[in-house]
């Protein structure tokens, strides 16, 4: 016979636990904290490498109005 309750709840717990391990394979998470790569050196936030001149100056002026633009983002002086 076999297929008890105990052999039933036995492969759901494998079948769910190979679900989470998959689900996991997707996760963006890590990928966004490795391309956090663009610094304010007044106060150390980080921003995604795909952040614009534009977003920059607007935390610049925004949190630092007394210091240069150049001060916070020297990679911008290109």
């Amino acid at each position: 016979m076999g297929g008890g309750n105990a052999q039933k709840s036995k492969m759901a717990r494998e079948k769910n636990l190979e679900k989470a391990k998959a689900a996991g394979k997707g996760s963006q998470l890590e990928a966004n904290k490795k391309a956090m790569n663009i610094q304010c050196k007044v106060c150390m936030q980080t921003f995604i490498c795909t952040t614009s001149e534009v977003k920059c100056r607007e935390h610049a002026e925004a949190k630092h109005p007394k210091a240069d633009l150049f001060a916070c983002f020297p990679h911008l002086k290109k």
